[in-house]
């Protein structure tokens, strides 16, 4: 077995907020394998705070443009170093050129965005080109992280972004009658911003992700005490619970809290005897 190190004990405490000696003994029963303790350490019950090692805080905008007819839409990410210079005019307005042109282009990439050339407002440059020409000219490093182009043919994009520019979702919402369906698309993309869904529906959930987090539910229960023939039991009803926070069909309703997301499609579709389904959504937080 490898020799645990001080500085391994400490990584793995900065991670999950437990104690020095819970995290060695963690990392002695796991053989230094800082996942393998991670889930060690959820298994046995203790606390896991918030933080993550690898947490860098990046400054800079999430910027998403959508045509008029809301048939198409993009969503990005452009990174610079300071909140100062994330928040001037040009930095912004860049960002804004860059959605404008991913736009156009139906830019599915980030990589495919940098080939591409921009107007004469940046000097016909090819976007790699202007970023290096944009990092000299506010003399902080500019990054191009990520790109989603959401082509909706089947119904309509719409997005909302949170004020400040560092968080925003767009979704993609199948339908027969876009214009009813407009305002209810923006409130499920507000939704997205606001409750971090992971999927549109339970059966996105990947089976091995359900296996894992039912595997550690059990040595939870089992930790604690219950009796074996209730563990399967309190493992549904911890999985239940764990749907209703990724899945957003079944997260409650950001404009009732009494209604879940799949009983207000399913109210839609009666009074407008319309189609409504969601089938995708993007949400970018800044740094991520």
């Amino acid at each position: 077995m490898s020799q645990i190190s001080a500085k391994d004990v400490k990584n793995l405490r900065d991670i999950t907020g437990v104690g020095m000696m819970d995290c060695k003994k963690a990392l002695d029963e796991t053989g230094g394998d800082v996942q393998k303790a991670i889930d060690y350490l959820r298994k046995k019950g203790a606390a896991l705070a918030a933080k993550r090692a690898d947490k860098e805080a990046r400054e800079g905008m999430v910027c998403i443009k959508i045509t008029p007819d809301h048939k198409t839409g993009v969503i990005l990410e452009l990174n610079c170093e300071t909140d100062f210079v994330a928040r001037g005019e040009v930095f912004t307005g860049f960002a804004n050129a860059l959605g404008d042109l991913a736009l156009s282009t139906h830019s599915t990439t980030a990589e495919a965005l940098l080939k591409l050339t921009l107007g004469e407002a940046y000097g016909g440059e090819t976007v790699d080109d202007a970023i290096k020409t944009m990092t000299g000219k506010l003399g902080e490093k500019i990054n191009l992280k990520r790109l989603v182009f959401c082509d909706a043919q089947d119904g309509l994009v719409e997005a909302y972004t949170h004020p400040g520019a560092q968080l925003g979702a767009i979704i993609h919402v199948a339908t027969d009658n876009p214009e009813a369906v407009r305002e209810l698309a923006k409130d499920l993309a507000m939704q997205v911003v606001a409750a971090a869904p992971i999927v549109t529906d339970r059966s996105a959930v990947p089976a091995d992700y359900i296996a894992s987090e039912s595997e550690i539910y059990k040595q939870q229960a089992l930790s604690q005490g219950k009796k074996e023939e209730f563990v399967d039991k309190i493992v549904q009803g911890r999985l239940e619970k764990y749907y209703q926070e990724v899945v957003l069909s079944e997260q409650f309703f950001i404009k009732d809290n009494t209604t879940k997301v799949s009983d207000v499609l399913q109210e839609f579709r009666k009074k407008h005897e319309s189609k409504v389904d969601v089938i995708g959504f993007v949400r970018y937080q800044l740094g991520e």
